[in-house]
């Protein structure tokens, strides 16, 4: 039941506090946490507790456990998975302010969270004083996830939380190897710049699988003659339909972001931060799947209860 209630809270994401109150007054919720109409909701505290005590006898092992059966449920019903996986790096800003945290380090004082760090998340095009414009790397201060998601049903079927400047072409493998004991079938994984290493290209090679990671232009624009297998690579239909799924996984990123409250962390250190990763991602596959096998959408009025807009898969 309380887990039930942390879903709640990630699936509209409100507060815990806020949580407790939406349990208490609305019938379909407290249907769905398993409350009579007259029984009350246990204290938002209970939730804090019941999270703390999992992390002492577990970390976010046990969360990672129900974010994969949710993919076995999904299996079991008889959702169709294709064959094509799409990879991609999520950032998190950490829950800290970064000039108060500076005063406090100043001061002699930990980081508010030591577990977040730097990573870049980009570049933008800026002006300079000179008038013209140029590229400007972006950084943030936070996490990183890996992600693998299925381009056919769009559900997330991996996760790995992870560092702020983790490389992500170490996390290829990882990522592919979690898919495959789930028992997915993959024909080809997808991937953007970061993920273009010669050993991922070639594990992929080896291990049957297509490779549609996007190639960095140092591979099909040097001059010698190796340069034709990624020509070939690069011409071939099943690179050029995977880079086209792409926009799947960057749309779901985006989901999180703004109906589910991920663009911020909720808390402070990194095993807090993966316990909200497998949630909103839990969420998100729970939504997705409402829709795969009843082919309506996850909406309705919920907002006049909890005042926030509802999300719609």
């Amino acid at each position: 039941m309380v887990l039930k209630m942390l879903l709640i809270s990630y699936l509209y994401s409100i507060s815990e506090r806020q949580t407790e109150v939406v349990v208490n007054e609305n019938l379909p919720v407290k249907f769905f946490v398993g409350l009579g109409a007259d029984e009350k909701a246990p204290d938002h505290s209970t939730l804090t507790w019941f999270k703390n005590r999992l992390i002492e006898s577990r970390g976010a092992k046990v969360y990672e456990e129900l974010f994969d059966e949710i993919i076995l449920v999904a299996m079991e019903k008889r959702v169709k998975f294709g064959k094509l996986q799409i990879v991609d790096s999520v950032h998190t800003i950490a829950n800290v302010n970064l000039i108060k945290d500076k005063r406090r380090k100043h001061a002699g004082k930990a980081a508010r969270d030591s577990d977040a760090g730097w990573g870049a998340k980009g570049s933008k095009l800026v002006v300079g004083k000179d008038g013209k414009r140029h590229k400007e790397t972006e950084y943030f201060y936070g996490y990183k996830d890996q992600v693998s998601l299925n381009a056919e049903t769009e559900l997330v079927t991996s996760v790995i939380p992870g560092r702020a400047n983790d490389w992500d072409g170490h996390k290829l493998r990882k990522l592919v190897e979690k898919d495959l004991d789930k028992g997915i079938k993959i024909g080809a994984v997808a991937g953007d710049k970061g993920y273009d290493d010669g050993e991922n290209h070639y594990y992929l090679e080896q291990n049957g699988m297509n490779s549609a990671i996007r190639l960095n232009k140092c591979r099909t624009q040097k001059k010698d003659k190796n340069k034709e297998g990624w020509l070939k690579l690069e011409e071939s239909p099943g690179y050029q339909e995977g880079l086209k799924e792409r926009y799947k996984i960057e749309r779901k990123f985006g989901e999180a972001k703004k109906w589910h409250g991920f663009g911020r962390c909720r808390y402070t250190g990194f095993i807090r931060h993966a316990i909200q990763s497998y949630l909103t991602f839990m969420a998100l596959n729970l939504k997705r799947l409402v829709k795969l096998l009843s082919g309506v959408s996850f909406k309705g009025d919920f907002q006049r209860w909890v005042g926030v807009p509802v999300p719609i898969a």
